[in-house]
């Protein structure tokens, strides 16, 4: 009894102090609302937690120990705040009309992890020491059930004394209305009858939109070998379809028990819940990481060392990638310009061109492939790593799952992976008739479903780096199709197809070998003090997803002159020489654009995707064919660019383009430091 009066009388001074705050900071919030013409509409206003602890630290503190009573305090300080704006303002403006809104909710945001602690803002799912408490929970949304309407409120009139009182429903119980055992009149009346009030208000207090979420912890910031767990989220008012199955969210709201209705000899159901107070989806934030102004210092005094010789800048930065694999230097360009991709447009008309690209590996066991799927999944910021073996149709894309009574969808690796990276191993693996549910999700980067009566449409803006054996001993006589054994509309998705034969090499396995004896020391085309850390990587990375590199005329010229030679090759494949051959062109050119920090497409940026798609063309290669497996950093970068470069505009008949590219740095405008 003392502690509850404690709680209550610091309860009024609580609200008095956040009524000054509403007041003080959210004004213009308050006359937004005022000024709204629906009274029975839901409305929310979004409160930094962090900004209502200076300004109240002891009502800070109640929330996160009496969390829904405190909430309930908040939204009614609102009301006074609102009744009190509108005691100022009728004496100001007569002719304007104000209503007072008495369904606005206060969402609280914005924890942050240092100053709150852990227990506040977490990444794993809570546990039953944890009922009761305020907390913020970010996670992945996996399954979203049909929006319904609820009725949360009942009225009852007493047979006796016909005193009429209102009942809520319990959220614990699964919103049940019970009847209360007596009479609640102020004055006694031992009746137990009651009878409902039919003439019921179809709006406000009386019914709200109801919804069910399932958040599944990030897999990225597990621990290894650590099973994700996923929660129910309960979603009230306007929370309602905000969010859909892959969103990235952070949850905030109070941690729950609901149990099924209790019945004699039965074991009792009971679940954790969050019933949840805000929620925030971070899709635009996913593949976003925090770039301070010192690193964007480091990368612009980076490649100003280097101005004289990029190439040689860029391949410390391939270096650096996946640093346990010896050698294979075509590969790590591959899967940087990969990992960064291009820049996605859209025309008048509203069609959209995708700007993720795509890779698939192809070559003999122990060539690496499965390293640079791990690596490749642990450098993005957002990741999905699975087998092909253990992978359906409804694993990759969408499942319909039914629960207590009703469809709902469950997200798939390439949904979750959304705005990230998709990373399949053993590819081949997959059945042949659930391959073709992942077309659309490769070139339409969306996934349409139909099951079980539920129509939607979701987004997979993904990258899919996949990684497959060949069908028993490769075979060059024969196409890159025949080989995988995988259909070629499946195959054109793939902006590469790296081919890694383990062919025998003598000097090649004796620098290999003295690379693995020597515990992976042996410097590759750098000094090993030179490479760049994974986190390092991981933030140049997402710095530079951000720039939008413009096309140049010379760069156009070589890749359209390049598209129309491949498609004029009597040997062409022509899985490969689709209109989808120019586009992923136009995608490896900015994404090394980005690599090489320019804010334009060069003839050089051209040249290079040139030289990566030419891995993939074996039969119709203008360089000659070589195994990607073999090649190791080049010892002069710029000199062997040079090489290529000749090679490849006197081919293309575009020897005219020499003389204007003497020196890359003269044709080249790299970013400022100031610019974001």
């Amino acid at each position: 009894c003392k502690m509850a009066s404690r709680v209550l009388a610091a309860n009024t001074d609580c609200k008095d102090q956040v009524i000054r705050f509403f007041l003080e900071t959210h004004k213009s919030d308050v006359l937004q609302i005022l000024e709204k013409d629906d009274a029975w509409k839901h409305y929310s206003i979004k409160i930094s937690f962090m900004e209502l602890c200076d300004h109240s630290p002891m009502t800070c503190q109640l929330i996160l120990t009496h969390a829904q009573q405190m909430l309930q305090t908040l939204n009614d300080a609102f009301v006074k705040a609102e009744e009190q704006v509108i005691q100022a303002l009728v004496q100001d403006e007569e002719d304007h009309y104000y209503t007072v809104k008495k369904q606005v909710h206060v969402r609280l945001c914005d924890f942050c992890s240092n100053t709150c602690g852990p227990d506040v803002s977490r990444f794993i799912v809570p546990k039953s020491e944890d009922i009761g408490k305020f907390i913020s929970f970010s996670g992945t949304v996996i399954r979203t059930s049909l929006p319904k309407m609820l009725e949360s409120c009942r009225e009852f009139k007493c047979n006796k004394c016909n005193h009429t009182f209102k009942v809520e429903a319990d959220v614990e119980q699964h919103y049940m209305i019970s009847k209360p055992p007596k009479c609640p009149a102020p004055e006694f009346c031992p009746s137990t009858k009651f009878t409902k009030m039919e003439s019921q208000p179809t709006k406000g207090h009386y019914y709200r939109d109801y919804q069910e979420i399932k958040v599944q912890e990030q897999i990225q910031k597990l621990e290894i070998g650590t099973i994700p767990r996923s929660i129910c989220v309960i979603l009230e008012d306007d929370l309602v379809d905000l969010c859909k199955a892959g969103d990235d969210v952070t949850v905030v709201g109070t941690v729950m028990r609901c149990w099924q209705p209790v019945a004699i000899e039965t074991k009792c159901q009971m679940d954790i819940v969050i019933l949840c107070n805000c929620i925030q989806v971070n899709n635009e934030e996913k593949s976003v990481l925090l770039v301070t102004e010192e690193m964007k210092k480091e990368y612009n005094e980076f490649w100003e060392s280097h101005k004289d010789s990029p190439l040689t800048g860029r391949n410390i930065i391939l270096a650096s990638l996946c640093p346990q694999v010896f050698g294979l230097y075509v590969v790590k360009l591959c899967v940087s310009l990969v990992l960064i991709g291009g820049v996605s447009r859209m025309d008048e008309s509203g069609t959209k061109t995708r700007g993720e690209s795509h890779l698939l590996l192809v070559g003999d066991p122990g060539t690496g492939k499965s390293q640079f799927l791990k690596y490749s999944a642990c450098l993005m910021p957002r990741s999905v790593i699975t087998t092909g073996i253990g992978s359906t149709q409804a694993g990759l894309t969408v499942t319909a799952v039914k629960d207590s009574g009703e469809w709902q969808l469950e997200a798939g690796a390439l949904v979750l992976a959304d705005g990230g990276v998709c990373c399949i191993d053993e590819f081949n693996s997959i059945k042949e008739h659930d391959r073709g549910s992942i077309h659309e999700a490769m070139e339409q980067q969306t996934i349409s479903v139909a099951k079980a009566g539920l129509v939607c449409k979701l987004n997979t803006r993904c990258t899919v780096l996949a990684a497959t054996n060949p069908k028993g001993q490769y075979d060059t006589e024969q196409s890159v199709s025949v080989n995988i054994a995988i259909a070629s509309p499946l195959l054109s998705r793939f902006d590469l197809v790296l081919v890694l034969l383990d062919t025998a090499n003598e000097e090649w396995d004796r620098v290999v070998s003295s690379f693995v004896l020597g515990g992976s020391k042996l410097a590759d085309s750098a000094n090993s003090s030179f490479l760049w850390s994974m986190e390092k990587l991981r933030n140049y990375i997402s710095y530079v997803k951000s720039l939008k590199p413009a096309m140049t005329p010379e760069a156009n010229k070589v890749l359209s002159q390049y598209y129309q030679f491949q498609r004029q090759a009597d040997t062409r494949n022509a899985a490969r020489t689709t209109v989808r051959l120019l586009e992923s062109l136009v995608r490896l050119s900015q994404a090394h654009a980005r690599l090489m920090f320019r804010e334009f497409v060069t003839l050089q940026d051209a040249i290079v995707s040139i030289t990566a798609v030419e891995c993939s063309m074996l039969g119709t290669a203008l360089l000659g064919s070589g195994s990607p497996l073999h090649i190791s950093f080049p010892a002069d970068p710029e000199g062997e660019y040079k090489v290529q470069e000749k090679a490849v505009l006197q081919k293309l008949g575009l020897s005219t383009y020499l003389d204007r590219c003497s020196d890359p740095s003269e044709s080249v405008r790299r970013l400022s430091s100031s610019q974001n």
